[in-house]
């Protein structure tokens, strides 16, 4: 990515996060893990983290902070999405990008349900809670795997054919330049 397409970038991938935060949608259906996963890809490496925890915080200021332990696990979850977004940079495909939105959607799932039981008053602290605590949470995963894969799948795939074509257009550009 060129160095001048960097804020348009930016803009556009924090205002898909604001409204797909502060808009209506189903619960935990959100482009927040496509962001980080896509910055990490794609961004500069500062922006991996940076971005989508700015976009969690600026939209906590309308939506409304909760306990600190399940806060602190849902930030770190994100910027841990990042950190994957920077290892998928050279090894991205079908395969590893699909497998980097199940997997992190998977681990915010394990985490903060364990974080909920955890730090909030909502479940006994027994076995029973924190079973309890994942069961009544499976809408909520089902969303979230759906929400990954959905804007995963519009980021990666939008900016690799946006990328694809104006190779395509450079080649052609080239060749016709040639042919003169």
């Amino acid at each position: 990515m060129k160095k001048s397409q960097i804020p348009v970038v930016l803009i556009i991938l924090f205002l898909l996060g604001v409204f797909g935060r502060l808009g209506p949608h189903p619960m935990n259906f959100t482009p927040v893990f496509a962001i980080a996963l896509f910055a990490g890809a794609y961004l500069p490496k500062k922006w991996s983290i940076i971005l989508p925890l700015l976009l969690m915080l600026f939209t906590d200021l309308f939506l409304g902070f909760y306990e600190l332990g399940v806060m602190v696990t849902v930030y770190g979850s994100i910027a841990l999405t990042g950190a994957l977004g920077l290892a998928l940079r050279k090894r991205k495909s079908l395969i590893t990008v699909a497998s980097a939105a199940l997997g992190v959607s998977l681990f915010f799932f394990l985490t903060t349900n364990f974080a909920v039981w955890a730090f909030s008053p909502w479940y006994a602290s027994t076995w029973e809670g924190l079973l309890l605590s994942y069961t009544l949470a499976v809408p909520f995963f089902r969303n979230t795997l759906l929400g990954n894969v959905f804007f995963v799948g519009i980021l990666f795939g939008s900016y690799e054919l946006v990328k694809l074509k104006l190779n395509q257009n450079f080649k052609y550009q080239a060749l016709k330049s040639r042919s003169r």
